[in-house]
């Protein structure tokens, strides 16, 4: 009853009324209301009873040395600040990646800068990494270690302020954002796809990603270095980057990034070209964030661990990252239009889809094909 009754309030009544407000004061609501859920451990047990599922062994997922009760995690941009983890892992996300922090603090990109698109279930935003800074998010992470109950992700990025043609001061950029968190993630995500920060994907060439990744890498926790690269890359670019993963030996790769393609969409061509610049997620990034999965996992083989990231909205979603080659499957969009009860029924819908599969556990479905 719990979850029919977190669907139905959230679907009939709460997304209507949140989704009258603009996308920004609708975050800012939500977050407060997940404030006190945060600091009681009462309600977060309260919280959990209602939309997380009981453990089980069918999803739970074993990689870089941490467990996952789940693959369903959320992905980096909706807790920026690392402010409420606790709150979000009671939903039932079986990890949370928070950020994208960076080593200076710094405001959002002007508004308006955030915009929904309800008729394909998506959104465009051009934030461009809005945060306290790297060093503020890791202390508030540091005083929770232990407690959060979930593998914690931190997803770290290049200043505003920091020339992106300085090729040497964006690594150092990048280094003192990594050297904040790195002792209080579980895993540190290198953004360096986002197109909201002027010149960054240019980063993703093969020779500066290799310069930067490799700093990091040296810098300590490399088994835990993952990369988060864009859907727009060409096949050619797609190699380059992921001959720099294999050369490094990071942990693995997060595919993918929002898109800046416009293709396809329901929402009429002049209402989209109004809202202007930024990146564009949910369902319509889905079937190429996929094919991107899936040729990293041909690409690199079973020892990387890939995280598949577009347009997850159901566990039929989730599973065809799944099938593509992904170990863990990430949702953002989709929590927003779905609602509280979202990763805790994916999950649960996960477990029976593995067993209808005569499978024991999910991992045995990675880059298998549909009816192994």
């Amino acid at each position: 009853m719990a979850y029919i009754r977190g669907r139905t309030m959230y679907a009939s009544a709460l997304r209507p009324l949140l989704f009258l407000l603009s996308p920004a004061t609708a975050h800012a609501l939500a977050f407060a209301a997940l404030a006190p859920v945060e600091h009681s451990a009462g309600l977060r047990s309260l919280v959990r009873a209602m939309f997380a599922r009981p453990r089980d062994e069918r999803v739970v997922v074993r990689r870089m040395g941490l467990e996952f009760a789940s693959p369903i995690g959320l992905a980096g941009g909706f807790d920026k600040d690392a402010r409420r983890p606790r709150a979000l892992a009671a939903l039932g996300f079986g990890h949370i990646e928070l950020g994208t922090v960076t080593a200076k603090a710094q405001e959002a990109n002007p508004a308006p800068n955030m915009f929904r698109l309800p008729a394909d279930r998506a959104l465009i935003n051009r934030l461009g990494f809005p945060n306290g800074g790297a060093a503020r998010a890791a202390a508030r992470l540091g005083a929770l270690r232990g407690k959060v109950g979930v593998p914690i992700g931190v997803s770290i990025g290049k200043s505003r302020a920091v020339p992106v043609d300085n090729l040497a001061a964006v690594v150092e950029d990048y280094a003192e954002a990594f050297d904040a968190v790195r002792e209080t993630a579980d895993f540190v995500v290198v953004n360096i796809s986002s197109p909201n920060t002027t010149g960054l994907r240019g980063m993703q060439d093969r020779e500066h990603a290799h310069a930067l990744l490799s700093a990091l890498a040296r810098r300590g926790t490399k088994a835990r270095l993952l990369v988060k690269i864009a859907p727009d890359l060409d096949e050619a670019q797609i190699e380059g980057i992921l001959a720099v993963v294999e050369e490094i030996g990071l942990a693995g790769v997060v595919a993918t990034n929002t898109t800046v393609s416009r293709a396809g969409l329901v929402t009429g061509e002049a209402h989209v070209a109004a809202m202007g610049a930024g990146g564009l997620s949910g369902p319509p990034l889905r079937a190429r964030a996929v094919e991107v999965v899936r040729r990293v996992r041909a690409r690199l083989g079973k020892e990387v661990v890939v995280v598949g990231v577009g347009g997850v909205e159901t566990a039929e979603h989730a599973m065809g990252f799944v099938r593509a080659g992904a170990d863990l499957v990430q949702m953002y969009t989709g929590f927003i239009y779905g609602g509280p009860e979202t990763p805790g029924r994916i999950a649960r819908e996960l477990g029976e889809m593995v067993e209808r599969e005569g499978a024991k556990t999910i991992a045995e479905m990675v880059g298998a094909p549909a009816g192994q």
